[in-house]
């Protein structure tokens, strides 16, 4: 079932988890500055996707 999923290497996983704490990062700043919406939905999506994607996707090794 879960055979044919991608595999991360651990250096693209490592790449996606500082993009995703850099984007979280973004996104607290752009939230508490009551900045302009898209770009915490940006930023707030981009942590997540990157997040999701460590979270799920298997590393190879």
């Amino acid at each position: 079932m879960f055979a044919n999923l991608p595999e991360l290497q651990p250096q693209v996983a490592a790449i996606l988890f500082v993009i995703a704490v850099l984007a979280g990062h973004r996104y607290r700043k752009v939230w508490k500055a009551e900045g302009p919406r898209w770009q915490a939905w940006l930023f707030g999506l981009t942590a997540a996707a990157c997040l999701l994607l460590v979270a799920f996707l298997p590393l190879r090794g």
